[in-house]
């Protein structure tokens, strides 16, 4: 077989430039010898993340088109027939034997690109609501792996493939508990709370567990607190040492978590947001959960995603417009009741998917002529 030639293009955030890392690392494990190129969008992250995991990536010049009338949006046109005609060019030039998209705006053009050159093309599409650019796609696409069941309203149901989406490969075994309790310092005897905003952080998130703070610590748990990057002076200062309890900290602020499978196993309550990446962790370590979906994303996506899994009793809900009248009791309800806990985590996992990228693969790999 000659040396495959893989183009993946995704990003704008952690939640596409990760499925399509971890994508291209089993190519690569499967097919040593394959040649790899990334496409993203110019001055977006992946721009930096991609060759830190290895990978030579070219940019093009695309954003997507703001609520409001901007100097952006005028350019939306013009950003497009750019990306269009360098989408064309890296592909004739890379010739390569099947592209994928993972999402982002710079995906949209480089598979349309390609379905024009009779290319196949393959959608990972990691949300329960469909974006509009995986929307306009799907005709043309020869295979579209999906992380939720039910989406024959958007997508061909012959192209569809239920695969899920890819997580961190040290996930999927689960981490020593007593290892993560040691790792962030932790008292054994009390239940910890994990709080997740994302690589950024989340505002309203961060605004609610300042405010709660004195609430959640009369609950006689631990927090471990991602607040983000962008929040983390803002916050810093609840690691004070005065929260400290003989050899353990009440309160642990984090800008960012380096070991996720630690700080899973460490957790037995998660507050999170309910991005598709997240949603899909948290279904494979089975962490009894609380979604605060963000109201600022296309489609209201991570309301869709969090509500396919509570609707099957797999985690518990809260919209930012609740949280006022609804947290505490809601909070205090869960940390107290075990069997709450057990049923929620159980459900949750029941929806994993834990061969995701090996699906996902085992789909390109039929493609390659």
């Amino acid at each position: 077989m000659k040396k495959p030639r893989f183009i993946i293009s995704g990003g704008g955030t952690g939640g596409h430039i990760y499925p399509a890392v971890a994508i291209a690392n089993e190519l690569k494990s499967r097919f040593p010898e394959a040649e790899f190129l990334f496409v993203g969008a110019k001055d977006k992250m992946e721009m930096q993340k991609v060759p830190q995991a290895g990978y030579a990536i070219k940019g093009l010049w695309i954003s997507g088109i703001q609520r409001k009338l901007t100097l952006d949006n005028a350019m939306f046109p013009l950003k497009l027939l750019s990306s269009m005609w360098n989408s064309f060019r890296i592909i004739n030039s890379f010739k390569p034997d099947v592209v994928i998209g993972t999402g982002g705006f710079a995906s949209g053009a480089v598979l349309k690109a390609a379905s024009m050159l009779n290319i196949p093309t393959v959608i990972q599409e990691q949300n329960s609501y469909p974006g509009i650019t995986n929307k306009l796609l799907a005709k043309k696409a020869n295979k579209i792996c999906v992380a939720y069941e039910n989406l024959e309203q958007f997508f061909p149901k012959d192209k569809m493939i239920l695969t899920g989406n890819p997580v961190r490969e040290d996930l999927i075994n689960e981490a020593s508990k007593s290892e993560a309790i040691a790792y962030f310092k932790l008292d054994a005897n009390k239940k910890t709370l994990l709080v997740l905003g994302g690589s950024l952080g989340a505002r309203r998130i961060n605004q609610l567990i300042e405010k709660e703070l004195d609430f959640l610590l009369s609950q006689n748990i631990q927090i471990i607190w991602q607040c983000g990057k962008l929040y983390f002076d803002e916050y810093k200062k609840y690691n004070s040492e005065q929260l400290a309890t003989q050899n353990s900290q009440l309160v642990t602020v984090l800008a960012f978590i380096d070991r996720m499978d630690l700080v899973y196993a460490a957790a037995d309550v998660v507050i999170s947001r309910s991005g598709a990446s997240s949603v899909s962790e948290l279904c494979i370590v089975g962490k009894p959960t609380i979604f605060i979906p963000s109201p600022n994303v296309a489609e209201d996506h991570q309301t869709k995603n969090a509500k396919a899994i509570s609707d099957k009793n797999g985690a518990i809900l809260i919209k930012e417009s609740e949280l006022e009248t609804q947290f505490e009791t809601i909070f205090s309800d869960l940390i107290s009741n075990e069997n709450k806990q057990l049923e929620l985590s159980q459900n949750i996992k029941k929806l994993a998917l834990p061969n995701a990228t090996k699906d996902i693969v085992e789909e390109i790999v039929k493609l390659i002529k």
